[in-house]
């Protein structure tokens, strides 16, 4: 029993047998380019900018994949030993530009963990909170920390690493030690507009849990529509293709654009205002 998931034993002969099949993670991977409107998100960023609330592009669209996993929770799903296992949880991992106290650049990961009753509004807080907590010079979060001391010493970090592997393919790593991995996520994410430049097919980690890395980038025109003044956003998506079937992949790619397309789908309204919202938008 991991402290992070439970033993999914209900899948399928061949879903079960995938990760048999192809026992690593970068072998299972498939690669797909999704696209959000930006002029949609613009028009409802600016709409809620109007309200005092500021939303980022990024966190409109975390708030749409997890909303969107709220209805297709296999996507929560990771492959561990070659065994499949539904998360307990929900958190995104991504890096952030922090200035260092010399005034260096530097890096930091962050790991955020939304809960079942989080709308867009407590989302975009809860990023807002942890990125103003790590961007601050003097300030080493405890990933950064834990980082640091494995490093202090030449030997420490192989012996360390190796250990910690071993431990997480038999389900022992401790809770506390997998909530400092941004490796353990249900999805890694990295806005590549902020530093104007295209979105790439990145890799997830063979280390960890990571199932899905989305990379947004720089807008593009909107040549599907043929409106080329208009803009798009580009989601390069990575999946790890052993968690659950096309099908269900299929049915939450569907959702994630849904709630990109009629964002305000992502507020936290009665059931009622919902369900009136989704008629509307159907």
């Amino acid at each position: 029993m991991r402290p992070d998931g439970t033993r999914v034993k209900e899948a399928s002969t061949i879903v079960s047998a995938l990760p048999y099949v192809m026992p690593r993670r970068y072998d299972a991977q498939n690669f797909i380019t999704e696209y959000a409107d930006m002029e949609v998100l613009r028009r409802y960023i600016q709409e809620k900018r109007r309200e005092g609330v500021r939303i980022p592009y990024m966190t409109l669209i975390l708030a749409a994949y997890f909303k969107a996993y709220q209805e297709n929770p296999k996507i929560n799903r990771f492959i561990m030993n070659s065994k499949i296992y539904q998360r307990n949880h929900f958190c995104v991992s991504f890096v952030i530009l922090k200035t260092r106290a010399d005034g260096r650049a530097d890096e930091t990961s962050i790991k955020v963990f939304f809960e079942d009753g989080d709308d867009i509004f407590s989302i975009n807080r809860k990023i807002e909170e942890a990125v103003a907590q790590n961007q601050v010079a003097a300030h080493n979060n405890n990933t950064d920390k834990f980082a640091n001391f494995l490093f202090a010493i030449p030997i420490m970090p192989g012996l360390l690493f190796g250990l910690v592997k071993l431990m997480d393919r038999c389900g022992l790593l401790p809770r506390k030690i997998i909530d400092l991995s941004p490796f353990h996520t249900s999805l890694f994410i990295t806005n590549l507009a902020s530093i104007n430049t295209n979105s790439i097919f990145h890799h997830c980690y063979e280390f960890g849990t990571t199932g899905v890395f989305v990379s947004m980038g720089k807008p593009i025109a909107n040549y599907m529509s043929g409106e080329y003044n208009k803009k798009m956003i580009p989601l390069s998506v990575v999946m790890d293709e052993r968690i659950c079937t096309g099908h269900e992949y299929a049915l939450f790619w569907a959702s994630v654009r849904r709630y990109l397309k009629h964002p305000e789908l992502l507020e936290g309204k009665t059931t009622e205002e919902n369900a009136d919202l989704a008629e509307d938008c159907v």
